[in-house]
């Protein structure tokens, strides 16, 4: 888990140095369609069952993908990438809630009022990038909104399909629903670069974002077969390290002060959430 999260910002760094050549949804359609391709191969290697899920669940996954990678790259494009992933990580808070709405699980007072203050925390990462990016400074919201989403989803296909096969069926999905998308705007124009396809360009950044995208996944699916969800959980914020460390040694960028201050509120309600949960399994609190 820890090597997955220290992965997971390379891959949004090569779509931030993307987004000055590509838009996010172009951006997004190749990289889910390069993974498509990487977790087919893993698929038929390994056999895996990929029939017998509901087709309403497997294209909310999908369109739910889609809508968070186009999303944080379009707050990469105009923000620091940490400041990006310090308004994502609202995530497990909103899941919470959602969980407690849409699965029916019991959420007690305690986690409520921990989703109160970390979004609280989102506000003032927020603040100042309103008067910057302007509405931009919401599209990191958009994407924990759709990735809370997304889980929920993941859970109910889990009773179908393993999680190779959920993820291949996303990757396929989000990359058609994202290239529909793109030719429907007239903007998937790859093919037109007048030097063809030059490997030393984006082609060679996108296929390594489809690469890096298929062995997080892997690591992400071996951590979580291997030990609880609830102690991994807390290790997802490690994210936040490689964020501010690329980004401050690719692009020059560093959190300001409020935004460390808003990141910390947000991180420690998000780890009294896991905490909650995990103490609430082991002893049936809510």
């Amino acid at each position: 888990m820890v090597l997955a999260m220290l992965l997971v910002p390379i891959g949004d760094t090569l779509s931030k140095l993307l987004t000055d050549i590509m838009g996010p949804l172009e951006i997004g359609f190749w990289r889910f369609l390069l993974q498509g391709g990487i977790l087919t191969v893993a698929v038929l290697v390994m056999r895996k069952k990929l029939t017998g899920a509901p087709i309403w669940l497997l294209i909310v996954g999908g369109v739910s993908s889609a809508t968070t990678l186009a999303a944080l790259i379009g707050a990469f494009a105009v923000m620091p990438i940490a400041t990006a992933i310090a308004i994502f990580f609202v995530e497990p808070l909103i899941l919470t809630v959602l969980a407690g709405l849409i699965l029916r699980e019991p959420t007690g007072w305690r986690r409520y009022i921990a989703v109160a203050v970390g979004l609280i925390g989102a506000i003032i990462v927020i603040r100042p990038s309103w008067s910057i990016f302007g509405w931009a400074s919401l599209l990191p919201l958009l994407a924990a909104f759709a990735f809370a989403i997304n889980a929920i989803t993941m859970r109910q296909l889990s009773k179908h399909l393993d999680s190779l096969a959920i993820q291949f069926w996303f990757a396929i999905i989000a990359a058609i629903f994202l290239g529909v998308m793109q030719l429907s705007l007239g903007d998937l124009d790859l093919f037109s670069f007048t030097n063809g396809l030059d490997l030393s360009g984006p082609w060679f950044m996108l296929f390594c974002m489809g690469l890096l995208s298929g062995l997080t996944f892997f690591l992400i699916t071996e951590a979580f077969r291997r030990t609880p969800a609830t102690t991994l959980a807390p290790f997802q914020y490690l994210e936040i390290v490689g964020a501010t460390a690329l980004g401050y040694i690719v692009f020059g960028d560093f959190p300001d002060f409020w935004t460390w201050v808003g990141t910390a509120i947000i991180l420690a309600s998000g780890l009294y959430v896991f905490d909650r949960e995990r103490r609430a399994k082991k002893h049936g609190l809510a």
